[in-house]
């Protein structure tokens, strides 16, 4: 049982890998997710903040619910491993993230606890659309989600590259960061290469702005905390004999709390329209809240702790890991209801599942697929006991 369980686990993540979608593009994505529930006996409701969609099941005549989330989109990459069996059929486009395998590892969980129904209240399967750009749960929670299908707490995981297959992290309190976006538009007066004097130079003043940035997080963010500021694009309009009159700066920042996210976002726009003033450029400066920090419970955490303990074992669980500055959508959930969210290993460097997210060769380890399924099982049987 449990080999035929693995292998069908295997291939509904390989399906899924094989038509990735992006972003409230999930059509088909979704229509497979709500055709397999529906096949082990769950109604699906769709069309939930777009192509989301919710299963619920309940066993016995507990009050108790609880859900469980997975996100269903791909990323806007060319896969580049063509001899892979299961390779994306999609051009442009591909699972890089491992969202296949959250998806698979619901499902899983889904058929565990439809089989053994060894719990006693209400489980919702959650599939949220659009996570990789912080919209999919706001637009689930915007059409009702909680209303709806209400729930007591709600859990998540994220695949790990870097962390030894099917050892499995969280910690209480902040785990990922939260994500702004920035734009800078500075504007100077453009002129001849060969005579400076005559304009006002925006790169020059755009370079002085990328230093000075620097200094918010070393010197007006409290050592304590975490931040960082990065500037990742630097776009003109000059030509190489020619000054140029706009320069755009791109980035964003990461941090925790609401207060060190209006701390960076207020020094970044005094040193922006001070240092522009200071050079006679005008400025613009956009700022924009993208991910919600991921901020799990403390009552949850260590319920997830004890169930990642039942199945890979205490020595494979780390309850205190340390927090990451990537983000997540799911913080946007942790900010309506109780839960916590777990990081679980894809493989270690060098091995099989070590291959970093967001990168044209990775791929989600099939080996974990059980351990995944297991695991949420599990949250949920000690979540709502018989």
């Amino acid at each position: 049982m449990s080999a035929q369980f693995e292998q069908r686990l295997k291939a509904w993540r390989h399906a899924f890998h094989r038509h990735p979608e992006t972003g409230f593009e999930e059509v088909d994505t979704s229509a497979r997710v709500a055709g397999i529930l529906e096949g082990l006996g769950l109604e699906v409701h769709r069309g939930i903040g777009g192509t989301g969609l919710v299963a619920s099941l309940r066993v016995g005549e507990g009050a108790g619910v609880i859900g469980l989330r997975a996100d269903m989109d791909a990323l806007n990459i060319t896969e580049q491993v063509p001899e892979r069996e299961h390779a994306s059929r999609i051009d442009g486009k591909m699972h890089a993230c491992g969202h296949d395998g959250h998806m698979a590892m619901i499902l899983g969980a889904a058929q565990l606890l439809c089989e053994r129904r060894d719990f006693n209240g209400t489980v919702r399967f959650i599939f949220q659309p659009a996570e990789e750009h912080g919209c999919g749960a706001k637009a689930m929670m915007a059409d009702g989600l909680f209303q709806r299908f209400p729930v007591d707490a709600i859990y998540g995981a994220h695949n790990m590259p870097g962390m030894p297959a099917g050892h499995i992290a969280t910690r209480a309190g902040g785990i990922m960061a939260s994500e702004d976006n920035f734009v800078i538009r500075i504007q100077g007066r453009g002129t001849h290469a060969a005579r400076p004097h005559m304009g006002v130079d925006p790169l020059v003043t755009g370079a002085q702005i990328v230093v000075a940035l620097q200094t918010v997080v070393a010197r007006n963010v409290d050592p304590g905390l975490s931040a960082v500021v990065s500037c990742t694009e630097f776009l003109t309009d000059g030509i190489r004999n020619a000054i140029p009159t706009h320069v755009t700066i791109k980035g964003d920042t990461r941090s925790y709390s609401p207060e060190v996210q209006k701390l960076l976002e207020t020094r970044m726009r005094e040193i922006c329209m001070g240092i522009c003033a200071a050079n006679g450029a005008s400025c613009e400066f956009e700022y924009t809240h993208e991910f919600a920090p991921t901020v799990n419970w403390a009552e949850n955490t260590a319920l997830a702790v004890e169930a990642a303990r039942a199945v890979v074992g205490e020595a494979a669980v780390d309850g205190e890991v340390m927090p990451m500055m990537i983000s997540e959508d799911f913080g946007a959930f942790l900010q309506q209801v109780p839960g916590n969210f777990v990081f679980i290993g894809n493989g270690a460097n060098g091995e099989t599942g070590g291959t970093p997210l967001h990168n044209a060769c990775y791929d989600f380890n099939d080996g974990i697929l059980k351990t995944g399924a297991e695991y949420f099982a599990e949250v949920v049987r000690r979540s709502l006991p018989l």
